[in-house]
């Protein structure tokens, strides 16, 4: 694909995005630091972390707290999970009218046993009528407002439950402004390698734009995902932990420049202390550098620090010490590259999909119970 056919920006409804790329929400990741961390890379469309409907809807004090933008967020974007039409409904409403909500995304992909047992995430789709509820009552909500909502979703359950092209079609027909498809099945959860012929299959299938998800893990990825499948855009998870200046890579990639940032240790020493600034100006210092835990080995992935140090990083709990510890890392080490092009986080094997009991009996859903969940995160 030359420069000239890229997609240069992604258009979702009444919204436009610079750059065809969207940051995955992923749960205890995508908070308002990191989403700002990556937003100082590049231009994109930066999600919150997934929140239920019922904990908005019911105002759950563990929901709302994830409801913290950035000041820098001109785009606050959010993605829904819920079982429940009217409460997804009612949530939408509330993003858009009480917290200035620019875009609604809505979770049906999630493969993690304790949404899918209740017949949210990835197993929702099974049911076609519910989902159309869903959908339709999200966006009418949205309306008034002038937000776009879309839809995240997998192939389906497994092999032989596959539900990606009817909810391509549900979503165009219930008014979504696009759709995503991480090509993977929900009992493949991250494990295998990406569909990204199902994301060609979906794109050819409905006239909203389709953003492929899956695998990744440079910005040559999504060129050649969008060549390959015709996708409007694309969407990132994975890929950019430990390295959110994959989203400078991205911009620069869909504006037909060949650019691979391979920063130095120093250079990623100071994305570090960057990130922990931001968690701790919007968490507070004790829990700031807690959160920063968690990315400590995905920064420091293939570099020769060593495991001492990588061990004291993982367990700091003040800037101060922090700095300390930072100041032992080799600036000068160049960027392993051995690492480029290679999965990043939780990939894990397939498994076995937890459902509601008799969930596969049917593809209607109407009026079936689904008990809506309160609390948000993972």
């Amino acid at each position: 694909m030359s420069a000239q056919t890229l997609p240069t920006r992604l258009r979702l409804g009444s919204l436009t995005v610079d750059t065809p790329v969207v940051l995955a929400p992923m749960a205890g990741i995508t908070n308002a630091a990191y989403r700002r961390l990556c937003r100082e890379q590049g231009a994109g469309l930066y999600v919150c972390e997934m929140i239920t409907s019922r904990g908005i809807v019911e105002r759950d004090e563990t929901s709302l707290r994830m409801l913290t933008f950035d000041e820098t967020e001109d785009v606050r974007s959010v993605q829904l999970y819920g079982t429940d039409p009217v409460y997804v409904g009612k949530a939408t409403e509330i993003l858009c009218a009480e917290h200035g909500v620019a875009h609604v995304d809505l979770n049906f992909g999630c493969p993690v046993p304790k949404i899918t047992r209740k017949g949210g995430g990835g197993a929702l789709p099974w049911k076609r009528r519910l989902l159309g509820e869903i959908l339709e009552h999200a966006v009418r909500a949205a309306a008034p407002y002038g937000v776009p909502v879309t839809v995240k979703t997998r192939k389906g359950i497994d092999a032989e439950h596959l539900t990606y092209l009817d909810a391509g079609r549900i979503a165009e027909d219930a008014g979504c402004a696009a759709i995503a498809l991480h090509g993977r099945t929900v009992d493949q959860a991250y494990s295998g390698v990406a569909d990204w012929d199902a994301i060609a299959e979906l794109a050819a299938h409905v006239d909203i734009p389709v953003l492929g998800n899956g695998d990744i893990w440079e910005a040559s990825d999504a060129l050649e995902m969008v060549a390959r499948t015709g996708a409007a855009g694309v969407v990132v998870g994975r890929g950019c932990l430990g390295r959110p200046w994959l989203f400078r890579d991205l911009a620069a990639a869909f504006a037909g420049e060949q650019v691979a940032t391979l920063p130095s240790l120093g250079e990623v020493r100071t994305m570090m202390r960057r990130h922990a600034e931001l968690l701790c100006r919007h968490m507070g210092e004790e829990r700031g550098c807690k959160e920063l835990r968690k990315h400590v080995a995905w920064y420091l992935r293939g570099f020769a620090a060593g495991g001492e140090l990588r061990n004291s990083l993982a367990l700091v709990t003040s800037l101060a010490a922090l700095d300390e510890l930072l100041s032992r890392l080799d600036g000068d080490e160049p960027y392993p590259v051995e690492v480029l092009g290679r999965p990043r986080g939780r990939q894990g094997s397939p498994r076995r999909v937890v459902l509601p009991e008799g969930w596969l009996s049917d593809t209607d859903g109407t009026g079936c119970v689904v008990p809506e969940d309160m609390h948000s995160g993972g």
